[in-house]
C-alpha cells in the first residue's frame, strides 16, 4: 500500500479521499488556488501546496505543476477525484513517466472512452446495445442538420469529450438546431478544449440507469450493481438511488454483463462508471436499455453503492493502483438495503437554479443514524463563482426505498444553509413527490413539474419576513440599552430607549424594511400580548411559523423550511440608484464571465431576443432583451469577468 498521496482535486470528493487515505495510514497532501488558499479540504489534508490562481485553467488543470508538486513532496501516488484531470489520458501518461502511480485506469482506456462517438463504436463491437445517432468525425453543421432530420426529432446533441451535462443539447425542432449546435460546441470547447459533438435520438421516457465496474490488473472484472439517476436538470444529475427503482434480476444481469463486457473491451483497470439510457415507457426491459458512455473515474454518486455493498471504493482504487487482487469476485456481492444521494447545490430554484456565491453564515446538518454528509465546506466559508456550486452531498440508507427516502427528506428538513441560496427546500420537495416515491419518473420528471416542486418564482414569505423585523427591533434595542449601559428589564419593545422613557398603552408605528431587495413598509405594533408586525396584505400572526433565524453583517436571514429571506432596515442608499438601473437594463444575473456579446451599439433588437451568454459554475446563461427596442450601450465585452447585478447592456423601448 502506498504511504502518501496527492489528490489533485478540490471540495468534497477532495475531503472524501482525504478520510479514506487517513483511515489507511497515508500522508495526504493537498493542492490548491489562490481561491481555495482557506478550503476545508486544505485544512483537512497533512500539507498543502498552492499551484495557481483561481481560474482551473491555471491551477488545477495544469498537470505540468501538479506533477512537479508531487515529485517535491514524495508523493507515492495522485488519486484524480472527479472532474478536472481524472480523464485526462495524457496526464496519466505524465504521471508514469513521473514515476508517480495515477490512481485510476491506464491512459489507454481513458482514451478510448474519453470520446463518446468512439466509445460507442467501440463497445458496439462487442455487443454492447447503443443508441441510434451519428457518432461519426464529420462536424459540418450542414450535415449534422441533415443527420438530425433523418435521425427523427427530439435528438440530443451531445460533447463527444467530458461530462456532467456540458455540451448538451435537447433540440425538438429542425429551426432550433442551428442555434443549439452552435450552444453545445461553445460549451464544449470552454469546458473540455474539444467543440466535437455528436447526435443521436433522444428516447422518450427516459431512464438514466449505470453499472458500478471494478477491475484489477489481473483479469478480474465486477459490477457492484446499478444506480438510478434519472433525477436530473439540465442533464445534471439531483438524486440518485441504488438500486434502480423496477429493477429485476434479468435486467440487472443483462445490465451487468454488458457493462462488464465494456470494461473488457478497452482492458479497464479500477473504479469506472457504464452509462446506460433505459425506455422507461413499459418499465425497465433486458432489451429495453442502451450504452451512453463510460465515465473512467469515480463518480459523484459512489456514496450509495458504498451504502448497499458495505466498501470503500476509494480504498478499492488504492488497493487496486497498487496492484493488489480484488477481494471478491460476482457471486462474493450482495445488496443491502436501498441508499439515495440529494446534491445539495449553493443555487436558487426560484431563479431558474442561478449559482449563487457568497459566505455562508451558517451550514448545519443533523447527525441522525444511518445518514451520512459528504461537504466541502464548513460553516464561515464561501462559496466562490469559480468552481461547482455544491455544498454536500446527503446520504440515506434504508430497510427499503421508503425508508431511505423518509430519512433523507427529514434529514434535508433540518438542514440549515444561510448565505448562498441553496436547493434543499426543493430537494426535500423532490422526495417527497408522490410520483417519485411510487417509481414512476423519468429524467423529465424534475422539468414536468418545476412548480409544484417550488421552483418558481414566488412572492417572500410574510411570516418570515415579520419574524425577521421583530428580531431586527429586538436586536437594535438590546444594543442601544448596551450602550447606554442600562439592563433589561422584561421583555423588549419597540418603544424601549436607553433613558429609560417608554410609551405605554397600545400603538402601531411604520417600520421601513428591505427584505429580498425590496422596500417594504411593514407596521410594527405592541400591546399586552407582546409585539406583532403586519406586512402590506399579509397579516401574519406572530407565533404561526417555527423559524430560523441567522445574524449577517448587513441584517438577517430568516429560514423557513429551507428557504431564506433576507430582512434588513431600510437604508434609502440601497435603492438609489433603482430608477436608473430600471427598464431596459440587461444585469448579469451571477457573478462570472462574459462569453459573447451578440449585438452591437444602435442596433434594434426583439423582445426575447437574445443579447449575450454569461458562464458561472461550468453553466451558460443566456441574456435576452426585456423588450423590443434600440441598444444604446454595451457595458461589457467578451471575455470580461463581471459580478453580479453588473449592467451588461442597455435597450431604449422602441
Amino acid at each position: 500500500m502506498f504511504s502518501s498521496v496527492l489528490i489533485a482535486n478540490r471540495g468534497e470528493i477532495a475531503c472524501r479521499i482525504i478520510r479514506t487515505a487517513r483511515r489507511l495510514g497515508m500522508r495526504t497532501i493537498a493542492v490548491h488556488s489562490e481561491a481555495d488558499a482557506d478550503a476545508l479540504f486544505v485544512r483537512e489534508a497533512d500539507e498543502a501546496h498552492l499551484i495557481g490562481p483561481a481560474p482551473a485553467r491555471e491551477s488545477y488543470l495544469v498537470g505540468a505543476r501538479i506533477l512537479e508538486v508531487a515529485r517535491e513532496a514524495g508523493a507515492d501516488c495522485i488519486h484524480p477525484g472527479y472532474g478536472f484531470l481524472s480523464e485526462n489520458a495524457e496526464f496519466a501518461e505524465a504521471c508514469a513517466k513521473a514515476g508517480v502511480v495515477f490512481v485510476g485506469p491506464p491512459a489507454s482506456a481513458i482514451r478510448a472512452m474519453g470520446l463518446k462517438d468512439a466509445a460507442k463504436q467501440l463497445v458496439e463491437r462487442a455487443h454492447v446495445p447503443v443508441v441510434p445517432g451519428y457518432h461519426g468525425p464529420k462536424q459540418d453543421p450542414a450535415f449534422l442538420r441533415e443527420r438530425a432530420a433523418n435521425i427523427g426529432f427530439p435528438v440530443l446533441i451531445k460533447a463527444v469529450a467530458g461530462g456532467g451535462g456540458k455540451g448538451m443539447r435537447r433540440v425538438d425542432r429542425l429551426i432550433d438546431f442551428e442555434e443549439a449546435l452552435q450552444s453545445a460546441q461553445r460549451e464544449a470547447a470552454n469546458a473540455f478544449g474539444d467543440p466535437r459533438v455528436l447526435v443521436e435520438k433522444y428516447v422518450r421516457a427516459p431512464r438514466h440507469v449505470e453499472m458500478q465496474v471494478f477491475a484489477d490488473r489481473h483479469g478480474n472484472v465486477v459490477h457492484l450493481f446499478e444506480r438510478d439517476c434519472s433525477l436530473q436538470r439540465r442533464h445534471q444529475k439531483v438524486i440518485e438511488e441504488a438500486p434502480a427503482p423496477g429493477m429485476t434480476a434479468e435486467v440487472r444481469s443483462a445490465m451487468g454483463r454488458a457493462a462488464v463486457e465494456a470494461a473488457r473491451a478497452v482492458g479497464y483497470v479500477g473504479a469506472g462508471t457504464v452509462e446506460f439510457i433505459a425506455d422507461g415507457s413499459n418499465g425497465l426491459t433486458p432489451d429495453g436499455f442502451f450504452f451512453m458512455e463510460m465515465n473512467t473515474r469515480l463518480q459523484v454518486e459512489h456514496p450509495v453503492t458504498e451504502a448497499i455493498t458495505g466498501l470503500d471504493l476509494v480504498e478499492l482504487q488504492f488497493r487496486v493502483a497498487a496492484g493488489e487482487r480484488l477481494p471478491f469476485s460476482q457471486d462474493d456481492l450482495n445488496i443491502e438495503g436501498h441508499a439515495v444521494e440529494a446534491r445539495l447545490y449553493a443555487e436558487d430554484p426560484e431563479k431558474g437554479f442561478l449559482p449563487s456565491t457568497g459566505r455562508l453564515w451558517a451550514l448545519r446538518f443533523p447527525d441522525a443514524e444511518r445518514l451520512r454528509i459528504d461537504a466541502g465546506v464548513a460553516e464561515g466559508d464561501a462559496v466562490t463563482p469559480f468552481y461547482d456550486p455544491m455544498i454536500a452531498k446527503v446520504i440515506a440508507h434504508g430497510d427499503t426505498r421508503e425508508d431511505a427516502l423518509e430519512r433523507l427528506a427529514t434529514a434535508l428538513g433540518e438542514t440549515i444553509v444561510a448565505g448562498p441560496r441553496s436547493n434543499v427546500a426543493f430537494l426535500k420537495a423532490l422526495c417527497e413527490a408522490p410520483e417519485f416515491r411510487a417509481g414512476h419518473f423519468d429524467t423529465g420528471f424534475i422539468d414536468r413539474n418545476l412548480e409544484a416542486l417550488g421552483a418558481a418564482p414566488k412572492p417572500f414569505p410574510a411570516a418570515a419576513a415579520a419574524a425577521g423585523a421583530l428580531a431586527l427591533v429586538a436586536r437594535q434595542t438590546e444594543r442601544s440599552l448596551a450602550s447606554a449601559g442600562v439592563a433589561r428589564r422584561g421583555p423588549a419593545s419597540p418603544w424601549d430607549v436607553a433613558d429609560a422613557f417608554q410609551l405605554s398603552g397600545e400603538r402601531r408605528i411604520g417600520l421601513p424594511l428591505t427584505v429580498e431587495g425590496e422596500r417594504v413598509d411593514a407596521t410594527l405594533g405592541w400591546d399586552e400580548e407582546g409585539p406583532s408586525v403586519e406586512i402590506p396584505g399579509h397579516p401574519v400572526p406572530v407565533g404561526q411559523h417555527e423559524l430560523s433565524i441567522v445574524e449577517t453583517d448587513e441584517g438577517l436571514i430568516v429560514l423557513d423550511a429551507g428557504r431564506q429571506t433576507s430582512v434588513r432596515l431600510y437604508d434609502a442608499l440601497d435603492h438609489a440608484a433603482d430608477e436608473v438601473d430600471a427598464g431596459g437594463v440587461v444585469k448579469a444575473p451571477m457573478h462570472g464571465k462574459v462569453v459573447a456579446i451578440f449585438v452591437t451599439e444602435g442596433e434594434v433588437v426583439e423582445k426575447g431576443q437574445r443579447l449575450a451568454v454569461v458562464e458561472a459554475m461550468k453553466m451558460e446563461h443566456a441574456l435576452v432583451a426585456p423588450r423590443a427596442g434600440t441598444v444604446i450601450e454595451i457595458a461589457a465585452e467578451a471575455g470580461q469577468q463581471v459580478p453580479e447585478g453588473a449592467k451588461l447592456v442597455v435597450v431604449e423601448e422602441a
